[in-house]
């Protein structure tokens, strides 16, 4: 039964007040005898009429929330949109787009591109490469699924730590290389449209699961099935090492190897930092690289606590050292201030990229060309990117600096819609 509305309860004393005038009204005695001496009823003043209740108000009913489709991650933009473009020294991003093309040549849409850049020869002037940039490829906005174009753009560089090919007290600490039990399925040699998406585990019997966390791997030490390349003298270093993706190692007799990413073991990145202000022990502010090594320091006994909370872990192959940076998930070196890392579900490996951002812990414009060289567990997102800064210390706290809000355009083919 539907309950009935709040002005209909506040109509029904004055329903029941004129119920009873009625009643009463009704119950008049008769008229009297002739020569009753009994006094005759006055006359029947006229009941009040019971007052019409407003009908209770219909509230209409609220319609559903709208559901909006997500904004295309790119969008057509104009070259006078991009702010600094004409600023930019495009001669010190020549280097960098060379190393793209060579690995963007198989690919036929980039193939007159990377021929006119080829063309130019080592040393063009910055009019010729502005004009070949213009002529042949177009801006496309990177938009938020909320079409929002501003995101996160952070810092990474190229280490340096010390370590040594045996093991001892003062170097405990393994730089693993790939296990030879890891199976990784890429999804992309069987679905295209899944050609992002990679599945690491291993095998138990006729099931695939997922791979040992990190807190798995340190806990078996010796045990372990992937093999050791070098010792570590300092287990945050380390951290470190593997979170930046690649870096050098300088061993006792001072020379140096360089190790580079091979796979990781399929976990999610978690970010320690996080953890950290999570648990109360640093705050927002103070939760840098810089920030992170000093709890470390100050909290040893604590340190597997922290590491383990990010259950990532990162294998290495060993590489010549070279006064070239590392190689980018492109198989290309990376150039210090002109290589980024991007999520490619949005921005295509190896393409320019426009981006618009500010240095370090200031307002001052950081606005110049890159290139999409790089991926990373931790980006993930369309307006999302990761500067590669250097290598050495310089570059370290310049990247463990970087927290910027920043935008971004994709260069792309003229004759090619974006993908």
């Amino acid at each position: 039964m539907k309950r009935r509305s709040s002005r209909y309860s506040a109509c029904r004393p004055l329903v029941l007040l004129a119920v009873s005038l009625l009643a009463a009204c009704a119950s008049q005695p008769p008229a009297p005898l002739a020569g009753d001496s009994t006094q005759t009823c006055p006359p029947a003043k006229p009941c009040p009429a019971c007052p019409i209740c407003p009908a209770p108000a219909v509230t209409p009913p609220t319609p559903p929330t709208e559901v909006r489709a997500a904004a295309a991650p790119l969008q057509r933009a104009q070259w006078g949109e991009l702010p600094g473009w004409t600023n930019d020294d495009l001669s010190q991003a020549w280097p960098a787009l060379r190393a793209s093309c060579k690995g963007l040549a198989k690919q036929s849409r980039w193939k007159s591109f990377c021929d006119a850049s080829q063309a130019l020869g080592d040393h063009p002037a910055v009019p010729a490469i502005r004009r070949l940039v213009e002529d042949k490829l177009v801006p496309w906005a990177v938009h938020n699924p909320d079409n929002s174009t501003e995101g996160l753009i952070t810092g990474y560089y190229e280490p340096l730590i010390n370590g040594s090919r045996t093991r001892s007290d003062r170097y405990p600490w393994p730089i693993h290389a790939v296990p030879p039990d890891l199976l990784t399925v890429d999804f992309g040699d069987l679905y295209p449209d899944l050609r992002n998406l990679r599945l690491r585990g291993r095998i138990v019997g006729n099931k695939v699961v997922p791979y040992w966390t990190r807190a798995e791997l340190d806990a078996m030490q010796d045990r372990t099935p992937a093999p050791v390349l070098l010792w570590a003298a300092d287990p945050i270093e380390l951290f470190f090492l593997q979170v930046q993706g690649s870096g050098r190692v300088e061993l006792p007799d001072g020379t140096r190897v360089r190790v580079s990413y091979a796979d990781q073991n399929g976990h999610p990145y978690q970010s320690i930092g996080r953890w950290l202000v999570a648990k109360g022990e640093l705050p927002l502010e103070k939760a840098s690289m810089e920030g992170i090594k000093n709890w470390a320091k100050a909290n040893p006994q604590r340190l597997p606590e922290l590491l383990h909370s990010n259950p990532s872990y990162v294998f290495f192959k060993e590489m010549t050292a070279t006064n070239d940076g590392p190689n980018g998930a492109l198989g290309v070196p990376l150039t210090a201030g002109r290589s980024i890392a991007v999520d490619p579900r949005t921005i295509p490996l190896g393409a320019p990229v426009f981006l618009s951002t500010t240095f370090p812990l200031s307002d001052r414009p950081l606005r110049r060309l890159m290139f999409a060289q790089d991926t990373g567990g931790a980006i993930n997102g369309a307006v999302r990117a990761d500067f590669f800064w250097g290598f050495g210390a310089e570059a370290g706290t310049q990247a463990g600096r970087m927290r910027q809000q920043g935008q971004l355009w994709v260069l792309q083919p003229k004759d090619d819609p974006a993908q």
